[in-house]
């Protein structure tokens, strides 16, 4: 299998990490934090595709954070909204939903503070991410929004991976395989005698 996979994401180029998610499958790590030259580069072109009226952006804690404050600035739109992951002590009369995404293997939740519910209810949102994939992180927080009253108008990621590409309800700027994980019967004869071995 491939170490690495090389992303083109108009003139900027990186290249990331081929890592496995189960057994059988694996992809490339796209990590946006602390990347502040493609998440500017990022935000200015997705700008550029949002042809729709909107009130908020809404992002999912935590890679989606920086494109939401660079599109919110650029987007002329001064306050966005985070999903978080844990209800916090600030919060009052939070709402939560359960969610599950492919980069975790255990049941995650959204969280959305009240006072945010308040001003997110009637208006017309759009959901930013980094990565789209199985779809399950959006779905949940689409489900969040739409129990708060808010109206999802668009949805926006940099990346939309494997199955998600084909999404036609979703603008992004590029795309990324999932790689097939081939194990040969050599690898698995030599894994086998190295476990005996321990034992």
């Amino acid at each position: 299998m491939q170490k690495e996979y090389e992303l083109t994401i108009g003139k900027l180029k990186r290249t990331l990490p081929i890592i496995p998610i189960t057994d059988t499958a694996a992809i490339a790590s796209f990590v946006l934090l602390g990347d502040a030259e493609l998440t500017r580069y990022a935000a200015q072109e997705l700008a550029k595709r949002i042809n729709i009226p909107f009130d908020y952006l809404v992002t999912l804690e935590s890679k989606g954070i920086p494109l939401a404050q660079e599109l919110s600035m650029i987007t002329h739109h001064p306050r966005y909204f985070v999903l978080r992951k844990s209800v916090k002590a600030y919060m009052r009369n939070p709402i939560a939903i359960g969610m599950r995404s492919i980069t975790t293997d255990y049941h995650q939740q959204l969280v959305l503070d009240g006072c945010d519910a308040e001003q997110l209810r009637g208006k017309q949102v759009i959901i930013v991410d980094d990565v789209i994939s199985t779809g399950g992180s959006l779905a949940s927080a689409e489900h969040l929004l739409k129990k708060v009253g808010a109206n999802v108008v668009q949805r926006c990621s940099i990346l939309a991976e494997g199955r998600a590409t084909s999404r036609d309800d979703c603008v992004f700027l590029n795309t990324l395989p999932v790689f097939g994980i081939v194990v040969s019967l050599w690898e698995i004869l030599i894994l086998g005698e190295s476990i005996d071995q321990e034992v």
